[in-house]
């Protein structure tokens, strides 16, 4: 059964049966949103980028995305660069895998934003969301949906993070303008 998140909430990523997630995967998908013109409504392509920057306490160690595929120790996997989007209403769009068995110990939290690399707003994205799906099953376990659009570029989407000895998905959703993880960076420092 798949929790819908609110914007802060948090859920342990421990299994029912007291057992542990070893795999999991943070889908995101998108779909671009209608606008008027002066011959009815139509859409424009939207790119948005997935990224998935990993923590050592508040120093970035490593991040995935679209132009570096695999973390340096192969815990983390982006499945490649979606262009269009387009799922939106389920299915994803970009999806990062994460190995948590194999995630190094030092390695204490991984956020995961979206952004607009072509700088196009999310005034102009409709039904853009986040999953996070248990690998080995294909559960969904949990959904932050974003609200609305608004005059910026991307989004702290999520993280998960080391709790005793598990894992803790937060759903963090907080706006931000950037076009790359990189622009991103100090939007993110305030939710380690």
């Amino acid at each position: 059964m798949s929790i819908n998140l609110t914007k802060g909430q948090a859920i342990s990523l421990q299994k029912s049966d007291g057992g542990t997630l070893s795999a999991v995967r943070m889908g995101l998908g998108w779909q671009a949103a209608p606008r008027r013109g002066l011959f009815g409504s139509r859409t424009r392509e939207i790119d948005l980028d997935a990224s998935a920057v990993l923590f050592a306490g508040k120093q970035p160690v490593d991040v995935v995305f679209f132009r570096h595929l695999v973390s340096d120790d192969g815990s983390v996997r982006h499945t490649g660069d979606n262009l269009v989007g387009g799922a939106g209403q389920g299915g994803d769009d970009e999806a990062v895998l994460v190995d948590l068995q194999r995630v190094p110990v030092h390695i204490d939290q991984i956020v995961f934003t979206v952004n607009s690399f072509t700088g196009q707003t999310f005034q102009e994205v409709q039904n853009a969301f986040c999953r996070l799906v248990d690998e080995t099953n294909g559960q969904e376990l949990a959904r932050y949906t974003l609200d609305g659009g608004g005059q910026y570029t991307a989004q702290i989407m999520a993280k998960v993070h080391r709790t005793g000895g598990g894992w803790t998905m937060t759903a963090i959703g907080a706006s931000a303008n950037g076009r790359t993880f990189q622009d991103l960076m100090p939007a993110i420092l305030p939710h380690l």
